[in-house]
């Protein structure tokens, strides 16, 4: 039986678990496309890499592949899973698209598929009938404390993993992706009828940047200060952020209602996110009965440190940090293109344009966004 060939784009966090998870499976091949020096030479020291469990056990794995050339790492690849941040996915598609095999369907997809990766990858991939594509809803466990090439550690998992296809993949395709996804996670994953239940479920974009507009915001209690520490994102989760929280999530509800009516999409899967947390977490979380105890008790979301970097000017203590994933993706691939949407169906979102707004100045400015690649004529031609 030929190995299911793996290659993983992005040596982040979410890259390095999958990989060391992959490789506990029989018959998988791994390959990581990865531009970080460091796992490159800790994979050619044959230092194998290790995934910290939440019960104090270890996994180690050796990959079959660490790479910095897109054709060594994606040429015989069976399923291609993209991990890097949404800002840097157009980048990592172009190098990757010329070395896709043509003789066989590739299963080309992200993780978190957020952010419109589908009509991302479809500008990118239109050419290629052969590829098919898809995006997970959310990762399949909270990772942190990477060391490049040696270690991650692994937090909570999820007890469903969510997937959806681009609209232009067949019944076939779909059903296929659907087993390889279940050789590599198992009998937990679930597909969704339609992408935008994707695209519009409420996470990272609206969770990390209003804890940073509750925390230094114009009403934060760090608002033009210096935190003396590094904080947690969720455990040290600020009032004034949750509150936010909740009336952006509320916003990307009604959001969806009108999509919904709109285009006759059923995007009843596309639950608040107060509810996808408890769904998702259930017993690890120990106060489910606030958006803030959920986010403070939540375990799998323990000793999750929020990007801060030292002050400048050698002042003692930290700052939030502007170059982070919680602006260039969060902010410019994920609430640009909530606001965008509700314009274009005339819905206001207060919230979530004043939470915008005042990131989009806090990082002095976009350089791009997901309006790069969000169709023109949309929702005219979904």
């Amino acid at each position: 039986m030929e190995p299911l060939k793996v290659a993983i784009c992005g040596g982040g966090r979410t890259g390095h678990l999958n990989a060391i998870l992959f490789k506990q499976l029989h018959n998988v091949q791994v390959s990581m496309l990865t531009s970080n020096p460091e796992v490159i030479d800790q994979h050619t020291r044959h230092t194998p890499m290790q995934a910290l469990l939440p019960d104090g056990s270890t996994l180690s794995a050796r990959l079959d592949r660490v790479t910095t050339d897109a054709r060594v790492a994606v040429e015989d690849a069976d399923i291609v899973i993209i991990t890097v941040p949404a800002h840097a996915r157009q980048q990592m598609l172009q190098a990757i698209a010329p070395h896709l095999s043509a003789d066989k369907p590739v299963y080309i997809g992200a993780i978190p598929g957020f952010c419109g990766f589908d009509w991302l990858a479809e500008a990118a991939l239109a050419e290629r009938p052969n590829l098919v594509i898809w995006g997970m809803k959310d990762v399949p466990h909270t990772a942190f404390d990477l060391k490049p090439g040696l270690s991650i550690k692994m937090g909570g998992s999820k007890s469903q993993l969510y997937v959806a296809t681009h609209a232009r993949e067949s019944d076939a395709s779909r059903q296929q992706l659907h087993t390889l996804l279940t050789v590599l996670y198992g009998p937990c994953v679930t597909l969704l009828d339609n992408y935008l239940e994707i695209t519009l479920t409420p996470g990272n974009p609206i969770m990390h940047s209003s804890v940073i507009y509750g925390l230094i915001g114009p009403y934060g209690q760090w608002h033009r200060k210096i935190f003396p520490q590094r904080m947690c994102w969720w455990t040290e989760c600020p009032e004034l952020g949750a509150y936010f929280l909740e009336r952006m999530d509320q916003e990307s509800q009604d959001l969806c209602a009108v999509i919904s009516q709109r285009l006759g999409v059923d995007l009843s899967s596309v639950k608040s996110l107060k509810q996808e947390i408890v769904e998702a977490y259930g017993e690890q979380i120990r106060d489910q009965s606030s958006m803030l105890s959920i986010l403070r008790t939540n375990q799998a979301y323990n000793d999750i440190l929020a990007p801060m970097v030292p002050a400048d000017n050698n002042r003692p203590g930290y700052v939030i940090e502007r170059e982070s994933r919680a602006f260039n993706e969060d902010v410019a691939y994920g609430l640009v293109l909530l606001v965008e949407m509700a314009r274009r169906f005339e819905l206001k979102v207060p919230y979530i344009e004043e939470v915008l707004n005042w990131s989009v100045a806090y990082m002095q400015g976009l350089r791009d966004s997901a309006l790069d690649y969000f169709p023109s004529h949309w929702p005219r031609t979904a």
